[in-house]
């Protein structure tokens, strides 16, 4: 029993050497990966199933769970008895809220001190404006994603009972999709999403609250709390951009599904329809009131646009980020006008936040563009459904035209590594995959390119 003991002991001692060894963005994409392996082993115990699932399924439900991306190849409710349903709740809950936010919350708690080891790891998962300290932070994090669930779950209680459910069922379904939500993980029980619930405009108010909420960001959630506590006298630059970027986006996205698309326009709720649309990409919480496969060519470029800028960092949400994109149209803006500074609204923008801005829109859109190329390879279908595909994997978003569950199991294995990405950040990937301890010394020549 000592050696035993001992053994475990020096494991984990080796594990800590292990981990410190590493660079932060490594140390992130080893995290998910292991919850994801971890996710994959116990969904694959045939207790937990209704109807035997195939392992590469169960991997790509634990992917798609640690990843709050919300595509299944399999009906979640016609595979999973309820422990596994639970099991994959607890995959995407940690998934929204990232691997080390409660084992750090957790430290912070208890010995109130957090390691220079857990601040670089924090630093990599969550970006973050150096005004707010990671302390307040972690709390905002943890404090109003249990109010925003728990008060959620409340509401779609209501909701469920009044449409006829059990109370058991309704009790059930009512914290699952309420995690689910809040997470932007898109993972339902019902087999249609929730088009049976798509003149309802309570059960698609509780929806959107949730997923404006948790998509906006802790950023926002933080900042707020600073100017409400007198901590703070004004509103940050972060969070007006992205408040007024998730403002335009949203509107301009419900005015184009409203005035254009065909499916809804005879419908008694078309403008909760385009609402629910729009957000629905934007935010990546990836349900849907209406037949994602049924829209339009314009509407579905529409959606994959939405669905590539997402919306703000360090919340749930996937995408590129609003962030990104306001920094892209500030380089393009400043460039044009001839200025040597890159503003925008009137306020300079760091040199380091727009090469970071850069990097992340070049790797982000080369990774859409070759995925959807290898794609094209390994399936037989039209290129629209492939793109829209690659788009909601790599943006965590979970909408589909109804192609997941059809992939070759190549082309499911490219899914699940899209999703993987998508959630451990394109450039932290990168990070992960190229950055070296020691860099050898190169000899640095000046010289010109003509661009």
């Amino acid at each position: 029993m000592k050696k035993k003991k001992s053994r475990i002991e020096q494991f984990i001692r080796w594990y800590k050497k292990l981990q410190i060894s590493k660079s932060p963005q490594m140390n992130l994409v080893w995290g998910f990966f292991l919850y994801t392996l971890v996710g994959f082993v116990l969904l694959s115990l045939p207790i937990f199933h209704k109807t035997s699932v195939g392992l590469l399924d169960n991997l790509f439900i634990s992917t798609s769970a640690i990843s709050t991306t919300g595509l299944v190849t399999v009906s979640l409710y016609d595979s999973y008895n309820f422990f596994g349903q639970l099991i994959v709740m607890a995959l995407f809950q940690i998934g929204g809220i990232g691997y080390m936010t409660l084992t750090t919350y957790y430290l912070l708690f208890t010995t109130r001190n957090i390691s220079a080891w857990h601040n670089k790891i924090l630093g990599a998962e969550f970006t973050m404006p150096k005004a707010i300290k990671i302390k307040d932070f972690l709390k905002s994090v943890v404090v109003f994603t249990v109010v925003m669930e728990v008060l959620g779950a409340i509401c779609f209680f209501i909701a469920f009972r009044q449409s006829g459910m059990e109370t058991l069922k309704a009790i059930w379904f009512s914290i699952f999709h309420s995690v689910s939500a809040f997470c932007t993980a898109g993972f339902g029980l019902f087999n249609d999403s929730f088009e049976g619930y798509s003149d309802s405009v309570f059960v698609n108010t509780i929806i959107s609250v949730l997923a404006i909420a948790g998509s906006l960001g802790f950023i926002v959630i933080t900042d707020l709390w600073y100017r409400i506590s007198g901590r703070s006298k004004k509103i940050s630059f972060t969070t007006k951009i992205i408040t007024y970027g998730f403002v335009v986006l949203l509107g301009l996205g419900t005015l184009l599904v409203y005035a254009s698309e065909p499916s809804i326009q005879n419908s008694d709720s078309k403008l909760t329809e385009s609402f629910f649309q729009a957000m629905t990409a934007m935010t990546t919480v990836g349900f849907n009131t209406i037949p994602t496969g049924g829209l339009s060519l314009p509407i579905l470029l529409l959606v994959i646009f939405l669905m590539y800028i997402g919306a703000s960092p360090s919340g749930t949400a996937g995408g590129m980020k609003i962030t990104t994109l306001t920094a892209m149209i500030s380089i393009l803006k400043s460039r044009l006008f001839g200025q040597r500074e890159i503003t925008f609204l009137n306020r300079i923008i760091p040199f380091e936040r727009l090469y970071v801005a850069t990097s992340t829109f070049i790797l982000y859109t080369s990774i859409i563009f070759l995925f959807t190329f290898l794609l094209t390879y390994t399936e037989r279908f039209e290129l629209r459904q492939i793109l829209f595909e690659v788009a909601s994997s790599l943006g965590t978003v979970g909408l589909s035209t109804g192609i997941t569950g059809e992939l070759s199991d190549l082309g499911k294995g490219l899914v699940i590594l899209l999703m993987f990405i998508g959630r451990v950040g394109v450039l932290t990937f990168g990070f992960a995959l190229l950055e070296r301890k020691s860099k050898t010394s190169l000899e640095i020549i000046k010289d010109d390119l003509a661009v």
